[in-house]
């Protein structure tokens, strides 16, 4: 037991679905059909507003970005996850989780940043769209996806390497489906308070920060719908908002829980049940949210399919 217990771990072994052993392959033919479904709907979205000109706007391009994110988010989680569910080995090596942690967390915390700069869009565009164009040119575009990029890639190699830094000598039984924070912490042999509490502000600041940033945007955004006499064109301007609130609530909803709850009020189960759905399900489910309650949207997708089948010569 003692040379055990000295052993560094040199993998980690999933156990995240081992409690529903029986209902692992409904579990990973489930699973496909909505990553495979995801990816399709994903690869629609990011092309259609690539090959139509009239959705070469600002609020489309953050959308294509966000899909992107999505399409990542998933390929760095949901493929392990599926041969884990029919294999009966369910390990990843060290490098290869602490690889996973920072991707995901990288591309987590970029898509909180990239859904205050979508705020901050909205907030032009309702409140001083005589300038819209001028301020949320490509460059200013291409500027907030950039610095919502280098928010996520400070935050998630600074986190990865505080979880990552103290040695693993005890259990390497790891009760999730992939590389969460709090899971792998839980096995580390000693972990400061101060590293603790660095990874806890690094996730409030990723978190609260860009809510703030969305919180401000929209009461602004609510004064000046206010202030429109047409109900008409309230509903119109608060439409154009809709989509946004419900991701932002989805997306701010689940990770606050996984990450902002104190470390005592951990529980695996329950925190691998909302994980599946927000590394399986919201991915789907956002590009959808945006492009399905978008007239605009469903117009240039029709008229895509149009030019697929038949294409001028």
């Amino acid at each position: 037991m003692g040379w055990v217990n000295e052993t560094l771990v040199r993998e980690f072994v999933f156990l995240g679905f081992s409690s529903l052993a029986g209902l692992q392959q409904l579990l990973f033919a489930v699973f496909l059909v909505v990553y495979l479904f995801t990816l399709g709907t994903n690869a629609i979205i990011i092309s259609t507003i690539m090959l139509d000109r009239a959705l070469h706007t600002p609020m489309y391009f953050f959308l294509a970005v966000l899909s992107c994110f999505e399409t990542c988010y998933t390929f760095i989680i949901v493929p392990k996850m599926l041969v884990d569910l029919l294999a009966q080995k369910k390990t990843i090596s060290f490098l290869g989780c602490a690889i996973q942690m920072f991707s995901f967390l990288f591309l987590g915390c970029s898509h909180s940043f990239l859904l205050a700069a979508m705020g901050y869009d909205r907030y032009v565009a309702i409140c001083d769209p005589l300038h819209y164009t001028v301020l949320m040119g490509y460059g200013m575009c291409l500027g907030l996806v950039t610095a919502a990029c280098a928010c996520g890639f400070t935050v998630s190699l600074v986190t990865t390497s505080l979880v990552f830094h103290p040695p693993f000598h005890s259990s390497n039984q790891l009760h999730h489906f992939f590389c969460d924070i709090s899971p792998v912490l839980k096995l580390a042999s000693h972990h400061s308070r101060l590293s603790q509490l660095v990874i806890f502000m690094l996730g409030v600041f990723t978190l609260i920060i860009p809510l703030l940033l969305i919180l401000v945007s929209y009461i602004r955004i609510i004064s000046a719908i206010l202030k429109i006499s047409s109900s008409v064109g309230r509903y119109k301007a608060f439409s154009t908002c809709a989509s946004h609130l419900i991701v932002v609530t989805v997306h701010y909803g689940c990770a606050s829980f996984i990450y902002l709850r104190p470390k005592s009020n951990y529980s695996s189960s329950q925190d691998a049940l909302i994980s599946v759905s927000y590394t399986i399900l919201t991915p789907l489910f956002n590009p959808m949210i945006y492009s399905l309650r978008n007239k605009e949207f469903k117009s240039a997708l029709r008229r895509a399919m149009v030019q697929t089948s038949y294409p001028v010569n």
